[in-house]
């Protein structure tokens, strides 16, 4: 019998407060006043309310916690292979400074070959190839080299 009369009260009483009217001056001071009772000596607006939104919790709570779930998981997982990896890291950067170094000793020594030959003396077209040649190692020194 209980659960009638609750139901009952729940139909009757939910339209009559979404039929509620909302109401709004400001006094001689400049404060806003807000009121469901209708003021009949001062000049009022009458405020439209709008339904209110309902949004299931629910669902989000339990993608938050999967979401951290998965966030423990992955920092875990960085922390475990830190270590590991802070030493490939550090083999890798040696490996590619010892390439590095090779082939900058490769275009020194190229350079010097072809310094050699235009000092030996060749022929126009033959002079201008070993110019263009020492022109282009000698970019490529300095870009990944010097500059890189």
């Amino acid at each position: 019998m209980p659960w009638r009369q609750a139901a009952v009260f729940v139909v009757l009483f939910i339209p009559a407060v979404s039929a509620a009217e909302m109401y709004t001056w400001i006094d001689d001071q400049g404060v806003a006043h807000f009121t469901d009772i209708k003021p009949s000596e001062r000049e009022h607006e009458q405020v439209e309310l709008r339904r209110p939104s309902l949004i299931p919790m629910r669902e989000n709570i339990t993608r938050g916690k999967r979401v951290t779930t998965i966030n423990r998981q992955v920092s875990r997982s960085l922390e475990a292979n830190d270590g590991s990896k802070r030493k490939a890291s550090v083999e890798q950067k040696a490996r590619e400074l010892e390439r590095k170094n090779a082939r900058c000793a490769g275009y020194r020594e190229r350079l010097e070959r072809i310094q050699q030959k235009l000092r030996a003396g060749y022929s126009t077209d033959q002079g201008n190839r070993l110019r263009r040649q020492r022109r282009e190692v000698s970019q490529r020194l300095s870009r990944e080299c010097i500059l890189g």
